[in-house]
């Protein structure tokens, strides 16, 4: 995996609202797989912060877990991201 990849997984990682379905569609990685990495990517203490907010419910990493309202998994100004590629307009 090139640097590139793995900081837009450690981004997409991070943001509460992007579900690990997301990552595996993009990138093939399982659930298992990101945390792995996360652990290996993050500081200690920033590790074990993501992860006590992924599990406490205030993320939406878990496509099953998230409120039905939410369809989208990223903000409406951010550009369109296919395959880990920005789209030209």
């Amino acid at each position: 995996m090139t640097e590139t990849e793995i900081d837009r997984i450690v981004e997409m990682a991070w943001e509460d609202r992007t579900p690990f379905e997301a990552i595996k569609a993009q990138f093939g990685l399982s659930e298992a797989e990101v945390i792995a990495l996360m652990r290996n990517q993050l500081k200690k203490r920033s590790f074990l912060l993501w992860r006590k907010r992924v599990n406490q419910g205030i993320s939406q990493k878990h496509l099953h877990k998230r409120n039905p309202e939410i369809t989208r998994f990223k903000a409406n100004l951010q550009r369109s991201i296919t395959h880990n590629k920005i789209s030209k307009r």
